[in-house]
């Protein structure tokens, strides 16, 4: 048997990675290719006619259709078979999770059920836990949900007020409490609660039941979008949970929450990716059928730029997900050959890319912003009526940036992960940084100037990651255990690094794609990477700069100034016409075509 390759989390900055390294979408198996259509299809027939009756929260219509998706065996599909689940891989269920994205209000119900309300009894419960949640949570017999945030504990989750404390007879906690922005909570019937138990500094995690008695629901939340998900207040007041319901260890909770959110993460960039891609098709297709002047708007270079820009950014988030979603997967099943149980192997491997979750929850909910905000224009006036699919759509995308961590303290936390891992020496980023340091003191190799695919674009992106480690360190060395207080430098080198990962990530992809084939099979993806990777080198440059002007003076800011310079030059690219081509096949296909 072949061994399975693994990297770490956070590797990708100071290490090389080959096109054959990393798992693509155009590998899906026909399983999973079967799994996708069986989404597909339930969102054709059960969801899409629905979509207005969703949103006005029909009475009981979010119910039965997750007790609907649930039959077809949509809620189990990371659940093991021993608990009547499907027990699917990583990939399989980011697929699932993207398609399942597409239409936001049933997609915040649905992930949060199969995500948030039903792993932390997955990976945490004891065996009589699983056995007794796991199968009516995947059947849709159970509704689940996650009780995390207060009034006062919303990013400083710990900080929580909620107090559980041991009845006299010892059989039971008494939980007294207030939570809210609890999704499905108006409905769900099982609850992951966290509360701290006496007077503990660290939160613990309880199994509560809707049957319990001291439970009082509040009003369903009146908000901008995903009008069609369930969001209220919760109130426990004396709720009599029985010691066996205590999940993980006490004082424990909080690092269920934070494990759990990393999952969180890069299934909220699934879901929102298979949002991107529906936009995306409604704004071709109405590009194509709307008439101005007398020939489609499609025909105009302004409408063109748009179309190839959103299915650019939307590219090379979904070249991310799928590389990170394998690494993941690879790692747990490494750890799991190495004698980890499962359900353990799972949190140490999403742990372990805790940084990539990060990027890619940050860079897929602000692609899907930028896609959807297009979609409005390109519908133009049609965009901001509620008769057309982008006002929906549009109101229904901001949520994104506030789940599962803002994202600008996902932004934090991306730089947090990787120099945490540094300082244990767990990944060598302070050794690589001052050997970015050592070649700028050097003569810089030109080299010559070779027109061969993509050496330019692997010459920059090797670049890039030195600008990031350049920078990174620079900010580390500067403040030290203070850095955490220069958030603005903090929000540059995340910057930064995002491009590298996404900038990598899609020219593997395209690379891997035309050692299968040839180049001119994939000459649209060709130029989304070239398109990309050219955009990002400004960006990267001007992110630099800014950290850099806050950080140094003098010989030593001049140094690094002209090492960021180096490290993004470009030597130009003709972007109107690539772009131009990639919007031509996504008009002829009328549709994500990639």
């Amino acid at each position: 048997m072949e061994k399975i390759k693994t990297v770490k989390g956070g590797e990708f900055l100071v290490k090389e990675t080959k096109p054959q390294d990393i798992f693509i979408p155009e590998e899906f198996s026909e399983e999973q290719i079967m799994i996708k259509e069986t989404c597909s299809d339930f969102l054709e027939k059960e969801i899409l006619p629905n979509l207005d009756n969703i949103d006005n929260q029909q009475e009981g219509l979010m119910v039965e259709l997750l007790e609907k998706a649930g039959e077809l065996g949509l809620l189990g599909v990371s659940v093991p078979e021993e608990y009547e689940g499907f027990g699917q891989d990583m990939n399989t269920s980011m697929l699932s999770t993207e398609i399942m994205g597409t239409f936001s209000s049933f997609a915040v119900a649905y992930a949060a059920h199969v995500g948030i309300g039903t792993f932390p009894i997955l990976y945490y419960g004891t065996e009589e836990q699983k056995n007794k949640y796991l199968p009516k949570l995947a059947s849709g017999e159970f509704k689940g949900a996650y009780c995390l945030t207060e009034p006062g504990a919303g990013s400083d989750a710990n900080s929580g007020k909620s107090k559980a404390i041991l009845s006299e007879d010892k059989s039971h906690y008494i939980l007294n409490g207030q939570k809210m922005w609890i999704t499905n909570g108006g409905f769900a019937d099982v609850y992951t609660v966290f509360a701290k138990i006496d007077d503990d500094k660290d939160l613990s995690a309880f199994i509560v039941e809707k049957s319990f008695s001291g439970i009082k629901l509040g009003q369903e939340e009146k908000k901008m979008g995903i009008k069609g998900s369930s969001t209220c207040m919760m109130f426990f007041e004396g709720c009599p949970v029985p010691i066996e319901n205590l999940l993980g260890k006490r004082g424990k909770g909080f690092k269920i929450a934070l494990n759990i959110l990393n999952n969180g993460r890069i299934k909220l960039a699934a879901a929102v990716l298979g949002a991107g891609k529906n936009v995306i098709n409604n704004s071709v297709k109405y590009a194509n059928e709307r008439i101005q002047f007398g020939q489609p708007i499609a025909n105009f270079g302004a409408i063109q730029h748009k179309i190839a820009e959103q299915a650019m950014r939307t590219y090379a988030v979904e070249s991310a997900i799928y590389r990170c979603s394998n690494d993941i997967q690879n790692t747990m099943h490494h750890l799991m050959e190495e004698g980890t149980p499962k359900e353990q192997a799972v949190i140490q491997a999403q742990k372990e890319f805790a940084a990539e979750a990060a990027i890619l929850k940050v860079s897929a909910s602000e692609a899907l912003d930028f896609v959807v905000d297009e979609g409005v224009q390109i519908y133009g006036g049609m965009g901001y009526s509620a008769e057309a699919p982008m006002e929906r759509a549009y109101r229904d995308s901001r949520i994104n940036r506030i789940f599962e961590g803002t994202n600008e303290i996902n932004r934090m936390l991306t730089v947090d992960f990787l120099l945490r891992k540094a300082f244990k020496n767990e990944l060598p980023l302070l050794s690589a940084s001052q050997a970015v340091v050592k070649e700028l003191m050097a003569i810089p190799d030109f080299g010559e100037a070779d027109e061969s695919l993509f050496v330019r674009e692997n010459k920059l992106v090797t670049n890039f990651k030195k600008a990031a480690l350049l920078v990174a360190g620079a900010a580390a060395q500067k403040f030290m255990q203070k850095l955490s207080h220069e958030q603005e430098i903090l929000m540059n080198i995340s910057n930064i690094i995002m491009d590298c990962y996404l900038a990598e990530s899609m020219l593997l992809r395209v690379q891997k794609l035309i050692d299968s084939k040839d180049a001119d099979t994939y000459k649209e993806q060709v130029a989304m990477v070239e398109i990309f990777i050219y955009d990002a080198a400004d960006r990267i440059h001007k992110n630099a700069k800014d950290a850099l002007n806050s950080l140094a003076s003098g010989d030593e800011l001049r140094m690094m100034l002209l090492g960021i310079k180096r490290f993004t030059k470009h030597s130009g690219l003709n972007t109107k016409d690539e772009r131009r081509q990639i919007a031509k096949k996504l008009i002829e296909e009328n549709s994500y075509c990639f």
